[in-house]
C-alpha cells in the first residue's frame, strides 16, 4: 500500500502527510471491512506501520536527549568560558533553534502514536463486535 506516491521518494517522506494518508486509508478500508478476517489484515498492516512509526519516535527521542545535551554544553561555555563566547554563542543560537524544532516534531510523532493505539483498539474492537454478531447468528451465545 503505497501512500502519496512515497516510493519514489528516494530521500526522505513527508511523514505528517504520510500519518494523514495512513489514517484516511485505515478509516476508509474499515468501513469497507465485511468480516474479521479483513478487519485482522488491515490491523496486522496498520500496526507494521505503528512499529515504523515507534520506531521513528525512537530515534527522535534519541537525537533531541542529543540535541539537549549539545544546548547544555554550548550554554556552559558561554558561562563558564566567557572568552569562548564567539563560537559558543552561534553554536547555542543553532543547537536551540534545533532543539526547538526537534521538540515540536517529537510532539507531533508522540501524540500520533497515541493516537495510531486508539486506531489499533478501534480495529480490534471491531473484530470481537463481528465475532459477537455471528455469535448471535448461530444462536450460540449462551448469555
Amino acid at each position: 500500500m503505497c501512500y502519496n506516491g512515497c516510493m519514489d521518494r528516494r530521500y526522505g517522506i513527508n511523514v505528517k502527510k504520510w500519518c494523514r494518508a495512513h489514517e484516511a486509508k485505515v478509516e476508509e478500508a474499515g468501513k469497507k471491512c465485511t468480516s474479521p478476517d479483513e478487519l485482522r489484515a488491515l490491523l496486522i498492516i496498520h500496526e507494521k506501520r505503528l512499529s515504523w512509526l515507534m520506531h521513528e519516535r525512537l530515534i527522535h527521542l534519541i537525537v533531541l536527549f542529543i540535541t539537549v545535551i549539545l544546548v547544555i554544553f554550548a550554554m556552559s561555555l558561554m558561562l563558564f568560558l566567557p572568552e569562548t563566547l564567539p563560537a559558543s554563542l552561534p553554536m547555542f543560537a543553532i543547537a536551540f533553534i534545533l532543539l526547538i524544532f526537534y521538540v515540536r516534531h517529537y510532539f507531533f510523532l508522540e501524540n500520533t502514536v497515541q493516537y495510531w493505539y486508539t486506531i489499533s483498539e478501534k480495529l480490534e474492537s471491531g473484530i470481537f463486535a463481528f465475532g459477537e454478531q455471528e455469535l448471535q447468528a448461530d444462536g450460540s451465545d449462551d448469555r
